[in-house]
């Protein structure tokens, strides 16, 4: 049986799905979970769902708790990483409140403009001490991040470590399965094909049977019947001819033409959630001693699976089964007409040696315009954190399209010296990132 390691189990609803996930595999249900979180109330709760899930499955797996990651990684086969550094108190609300000081604003803000690039800034060293571990105790094991920033996490780590790895994101599995019911196709009579990056991936092929779908997506628009709150993503279909993967209110971030300070109609008029990660993290935390009550007593505990790919990842390497997702990898020829090494989001076939990127060729042009546009943030964002030069963190800023329409290049400056100050041992630029080993 695998050895799982679970790094961040204090996310305790995403740990109990993953969980449910992984213990429904009759393979499986015999595994050593290790849970760990440097938060000891939550890593308790998630101790005790994950006896919970396992008796409600009929599974017996080993499970033990850690607030050290060091003896959770000993002899992992895989690492499944859920952490968010400096959580919501205080690094995410900083991530919020400087930039709307300077006029910026935002709406989830965690993997694209200043708030992703703070995020990433603060996250790298972190994810590269744990693969760190990695290499001395578990050097086989696979490496399976469900962190965002996801692009500049992946990027970072074929950067700096040997450790295998792919990113997981349900964007994909989930706005295919957000058309089928805006077209009336059931999603598994749909075939489809999607590449770009993380949150700007795009489907290239919508079928079923061979026939193309994308005139019925179409017809969505033609008969106005988009959705409020997917109104930017249906905006984009018709002027680059293919849906993304991201929600509307993130995709919005995305691009400079729907949060602009000289447009404030646009708001309305695209129906965009300013501020809206931080809504949802206030909500959970304001029911979070609801939640733990629920999940560690005796309310019914749901034990359906999940739409995840961390368990049919782990399920095909360990039995051998081949499957395909769509995993955030380094691009070795993998999309022809973006940069090599930088983190894409294509198909990847999984078997028993492993994760198989599959080569995807070239986007349309126009597609991979938009993408690079977020590219070279990424890039810049991701030298800053591997290089401590605080030069790269403006100029990652700058380039950043939503970040640029609406600050003037001296805002973007003192945005970040603000930001930078804020944060400051949260973010070590000036020093080696091997310190935070």
């Amino acid at each position: 049986m695998p050895k799982i390691a679970l790094i961040g189990a204090g996310s305790v609803v995403f740990t109990k799905n993953l969980l449910v996930d992984i213990l429904s595999f009759p393979e499986l249900a015999g595994s050593h979970i290790a849970l760990m979180d440097i938060d000891a109330d939550r890593l308790a709760t998630a101790e005790r769902v994950a006896h919970r899930v396992a008796e409600l499955l009929g599974a017996r797996p080993k499970v033990s708790s850690h607030s050290d990651r060091l003896p959770a990684l000993e002899g992992a086969d895989f690492v499944v990483v859920t952490i968010q550094v400096g959580g919501y108190q205080p690094s995410t609300v900083i991530d919020f409140q400087v930039p709307k000081r300077h006029g910026l604003r935002q709406t989830i803000g965690d993997t694209v403009g200043i708030g992703g690039i703070m995020r990433g800034l603060r996250t790298i060293p972190v994810l590269l001490g744990i693969a760190r571990d990695m290499e001395r105790l578990c050097p086989d094991a696979l490496l399976l991040n469900y962190t965002n920033p996801m692009a500049m996490l992946c990027w970072a780590l074929s950067r700096a470590t040997p450790i295998r790895a792919v990113g997981l994101c349900h964007s994909v599995q989930g706005t295919a399965g957000s058309l089928a019911s805006d077209i009336g196709v059931p999603i598994g009579e749909i075939d489809y094909l999607c590449a770009g990056i993380n949150h700007l991936a795009f489907y290239l092929r919508f079928e079923r049977d061979g026939e193309d779908l994308y005139p019925l997506i179409q017809r969505v628009v033609e008969e106005g019947r988009v959705p409020d709150w997917n109104r930017v993503r249906y905006e984009m279909l018709t002027r680059l001819g293919y849906f993304v993967t991201e929600s509307s209110e993130h995709f919005a971030e995305y691009c400079p033409h729907f949060i602009r300070r000289d447009r404030p109609d646009l708001i309305g008029r695209f129906r965009i959630p300013l501020d809206e990660y931080p809504r949802r993290c206030e909500a959970q935390i304001a029911d979070w001693e609801a939640l733990r009550r629920r999940l560690e007593g005796d309310a019914p505990l749901e034990v359906e699976r999940s739409q995840e790919y961390g368990s049919l990842i782990i399920h095909s390497v360990v039995t051998g089964e081949p499957r395909t997702i769509n995993g955030n990898v380094e691009n070795r020829g993998l999309i022809s007409n973006l940069p090599e090494g930088c983190c894409v989001e294509v198909p990847c076939r999984v078997d028993g040696d492993g994760v198989h990127p599959q080569p995807v060729g070239a986007l349309p042009p126009q597609l991979a315009g938009v993408i690079m546009t977020n590219v070279n943030v990424q890039s810049l964002a991701v030298e800053a954190a591997l290089t401590g030069k605080r030069e790269h963190v403006y100029h990652a800023a700058m380039l950043d399209p939503h970040t640029a329409s609406e600050l003037t290049l001296d805002e973007i400056w003192a945005t970040v010296d603000d930001l930078l100050e804020a944060h400051g041992e949260m973010i070590p630029l000036g020093r080696a990132w091997e310190a935070r080993r």
